[in-house]
């Protein structure tokens, strides 16, 4: 994988050198394969796939912020000649988008929120336990329960589990303690970019609620419900998903060198 200011990715190529790059943002405690070969591989698009600082092949430590994560995205883009993309985000890579795009608005054509919310709050006993490694374990298997993926995925939920629970814990830690800090609430109608929403109807760590207010209160923003999804819905549903961002796409007005 190559680096760019200290940020390892994966690339694919498959768009036009001058289209709309797409920049895809894991979530808590996740990396690069956090997202299915489906979308990491976005037909006609060429797509960038970070594992965020401390993260994958990323060395070093992770962040204590969302805006500190956003601030190291723009760095990476910098390092690419990139001065505008699509950022697609899950659960905390959500709230990195979202900031960047109220933080950074011209560096930002679109972006797509998968279980996020305005606020990502996490229980305070999650967060004691993240912070122990003695019930590091703990916190991860709260998470998973509010995750809520479906049963009949029972190997999803084992390795989504395996990796989360293979995190130092105090990246992990980090990553919490990020979101449980993240509050845009009073900021959504700053955003000016197109903006897509995406949940899955069961999950119940990012619940249903959070993403309707993203697409009621962002002025340019549509919401699709997944039914019989959880949290980890582009795992869950992988085609579906990479339909629907697909379309979204392609409705963002790009220049070329924009």
């Amino acid at each position: 994988m190559p680096t760019a200011a200290r940020i390892h990715y994966s690339l694919h190529e498959g768009g036009r050198p001058a289209g709309l790059p797409l920049v895809l943002i894991h979530g808590s405690g996740g990396d690069h394969l956090s997202w299915p070969p489906e979308i990491r591989r976005l037909a006609g698009m060429r797509v960038f796939t970070l594992d965020l600082p401390g993260h994958g092949a990323s060395g070093g430590p992770g962040c204590q912020s969302v805006p500190a994560y956003a601030e190291k995205v723009i760095d990476f883009m910098n390092a690419t000649g990139l001065f505008q993309a699509a950022f697609i985000g899950h659960g905390l890579g959500g709230a990195i988008a979202l900031t960047l795009a109220i933080q950074y608005s011209q560096r930002v054509a679109g972006i797509g929120l998968i279980s996020c919310g305005p606020r990502l709050p996490i229980a305070a006993s999650v967060l004691e336990n993240a912070a122990n490694p003695a019930t590091f374990v703990l916190a991860v298997q709260a998470l998973m329960d509010l995750m809520r993926i479906p049963g009949s995925a029972k190997t999803l939920k084992d390795q989504v589990f395996k990796r989360l629970a293979s995190n130092r814990h105090t990246l992990f830690h980090g990553d919490l303690q990020a979101c449980s800090q993240f509050d845009q609430s009073a900021s959504l109608n700053a955003v000016q970019t197109p903006a897509l929403v995406i949940c899955g109807t069961e999950d119940m760590l990012t619940p249903r609620r959070f993403s309707e207010t993203l697409a009621s209160e962002i002025p340019a923003a549509a919401l699709q419900t997944i039914d019989d999804a959880g949290h980890m819905v582009m795992l869950e549903q992988p085609r579906r998903v990479a339909a629907l961002l697909s379309v979204f796409l392609r409705t963002i007005p790009y220049l070329p060198g924009s």
